[in-house]
């Protein structure tokens, strides 16, 4: 089991490290909402994964792998979330004040979903995080061990390195919030991050597995 451990922890580290819809999520929700909202959507993230690598574990994912109907079905409805949320970002973009204080974000959180639900919902309707758990953990899993909490094991360890290197980004983003959120220059990353967004949902609709 510790050889297997040794083995997994770089792969996942190195997997966790590349950007894609989570890293544009929290990008966006750093600048908009600040550090709360970015941590809000990091948990949200964590919870939506940690859901699909139990359910890997106990075999429910299964139904997404042999089944084209249920693998499109989910594919589509969570290409739809990013897109969505990508062109409320292009389309917000340099409207709200340069810098925005904690009452002000509250409500600008309340308007629309909270950043917990985006990072929840980011992570649910995507199919291809289900398929990973899937095919990935089962292949650091020892001969002779107990598959379900093994594969629980290795989801909480990748749910936490997660966790901690967008914990870190976000942090970093905050730092450089004062140049970050000046007028142009929010408005041109909240843009791009929104055109990131939609660009991953358009990919994540047209791929196939």
């Amino acid at each position: 089991m510790t050889a297997s451990l040794l083995a997994f922890i770089p792969v996942a580290l190195l997997l966790t490290l590349i950007p894609g819809a989570d890293t544009a999520l929290v990008t966006r929700n750093a600048l908009a909402l600040g550090l709360r909202g970015a941590r809000w959507t990091i948990l949200g993230i964590a919870c939506g994964c940690l859901l699909h690598a139990t359910a890997s574990a106990l075999g429910l994912s299964a139904i997404l792998a042999t089944s084209a109907r249920a693998y499109e079905t989910v594919k589509l409805a969570g290409a739809a979330y990013l897109i969505w949320i990508g062109v409320q970002g292009i389309l917000g973009a340099g409207k709200a004040a340069p810098v925005a204080d904690g009452a002000e974000r509250a409500k600008d959180a309340r308007r629309g979903v909270h950043p917990f639900m985006q990072g929840f919902l980011t992570n649910v309707l995507n199919p291809k995080v289900a398929l990973f758990y899937l095919t990935f953990l089962p292949q650091f899993i020892p001969a002779g061990a107990n598959v379900l909490r093994t594969s629980l094991l290795l989801a909480m360890i990748h749910n936490l390195l997660g966790f901690a290197w967008l914990s870190l980004y976000a942090r970093f983003v905050d730092t450089l919030r004062g140049a970050l959120t000046r007028p142009v220059v929010k408005a041109w990353l909240e843009r791009v991050t929104g055109g990131a967004l939609v660009l991953l949902g358009a990919r994540l609709a047209w791929r196939t597995r």
